[in-house]
């Protein structure tokens, strides 16, 4: 009888965790410590007796939808479209990636352009043909 005991225990403490309380304080049903919260200990006692009752896991977690809502999961479900809230995250990061990769690439095909007022280099024959006119002029 001990084992079974323990068995809801850990039944109760896996199901109250993959809940939120529906007190609007965004906590774990387990871990609600809102003041004066009215739903956490009755969703807790509920959630005691369905187990006691030899609910299935599933059965529990759809009497809890069917009274407080889907907002009562912690997380959303893997079916139907819920699965756009597991994949978003991994597509926003994959486009980001692929804006910062294009980014980076068109600034790097970009010519450089000198900022105004500073002279460019000169070299080669540019360079020699400066030379020997200020060597003329000089008389050097």
């Amino acid at each position: 009888m001990l084992l079974g005991a323990g068995d809801d225990s850990t039944r109760v403490n896996q199901l109250g965790h993959e809940m939120m309380c529906a007190c609007g304080c965004g906590q774990i049903l387990l871990e609600c410590n809102h003041v004066g919260c009215t739903y956490s200990s009755k969703m807790r006692r509920e959630l005691t007796a369905l187990v006691d009752a030899g609910q299935s896991d599933n059965n529990i977690l759809q009497t809890f939808i069917q009274d407080y809502g889907t907002t009562v999961l912690a997380s959303p479900t893997h079916s139907g479209f819920d699965r756009i809230a597991w994949l978003m995250p991994y597509a926003a990061l994959g486009a980001g990636i692929l804006l910062v990769a294009f980014i980076v690439r068109t600034w790097r095909k970009r010519p450089l352009v000198a900022p105004a007022g500073v002279p460019r280099s000169v070299g080669g024959a540019e360079l020699e043909r400066f030379r020997d006119e200020a060597r003329r002029e000089t008389g050097l």
